[in-house]
């Protein structure tokens, strides 16, 4: 009875090895990529969507409900979601700390350390429920504007794990070792003026380490907090060449395969 039981064991440890390590994406990829692309900018539309579209890639755009974008647009996001992208939850006003370094521009009435917890949650929840009127889903991801885990001094990010399947939580680098992801706190990275080759060079970190990568772009050609678009566009190019190796797809599709493993 012994001898099964430390078969048994061992086996057990071999498959959490494999799944630690990453080494099970679906189709035998190295890395999971994710590319997300917060704030509902005009140059996502225009620029981003369309070249996703021509190489057959997934992405996950972060709404903020607030945006002119959202009603002047309204078509373009419902047939982004149509055509397999995630919409996922910015919340509706892109409240950040003002407290923070560097945050001169966050306004009095976005501040987050004025708006309790309790009040921040019952926002982000009616963010849910106008996504739903967008795209008719029930499930969603969420993104915290930037990387705020407080409002007015008491963490949110708890309060809201029931209502999403995984959140993004702050700027960090390439997921070292998926024995210790947490979906609820997922960390990102932010390019801002990143050329086509140092964009490369994060997928293929990930693909060494055989975990993911959480590529979070803002402006795509214009905007703010932007790349080239002949940057973005090397990036797809060689992930579009390269399906073998990463799994490129919706955050929210990736986090439904890692949370059942």
């Amino acid at each position: 009875m012994s001898n099964i039981f430390t078969t048994l064991l061992l086996l057990l440890c071999c498959c959490w090895h494999l799944s630690a390590k990453g080494d099970n994406w679906p189709h035998g990829a190295k890395a999971a990529v994710s590319l997300a692309y917060d704030d509902t900018l005009a140059s996502q539309l225009d620029v981003a969507i369309p070249a996703l579209n021509a190489y057959g890639l997934k992405a996950s755009f972060y709404l903020q409900l607030s945006s002119p974008l959202i009603t002047s647009r309204l078509s373009e996001w419902r047939a982004a979601a149509t055509q397999g992208h995630e919409l996922g939850n910015h919340t509706l006003f892109h409240q950040c700390s003002a407290s923070k370094p560097g945050r001169d521009w966050v306004g009095a009435d976005d501040d987050l350390d004025n708006i309790s917890a309790t009040q921040l949650v019952q926002q982000i929840r009616l963010a849910n429920s106008m996504l739903f009127t967008i795209d008719g889903q029930t499930e969603r991801t969420f993104t915290a504007p930037c990387g705020d885990a407080l409002a007015r001094g008491q963490p949110y990010w708890p309060l809201i794990h029931k209502d999403f399947v995984a959140i993004k939580a702050k700027p960090g680098a390439i997921i070292a070792d998926m024995a210790e992801f947490d979906v609820y706190a997922v960390e990102v990275i932010v390019p801002v003026g990143s050329s086509g080759a140092e964009l490369i060079a994060f997928v293929k970190q990930a693909a060494k380490h055989g975990t993911m990568v959480n590529l979070t772009f803002h402006g795509v050609g214009g905007d703010h907090l932007s790349v080239s678009a002949q940057a973005h566009d090397q990036l797809l190019a060689y992930l579009a060449a390269n399906r073998a190796t990463y799994w490129t797809d919706t955050f929210i599709n990736i986090m439904r395969y890692v949370k059942a493993q």
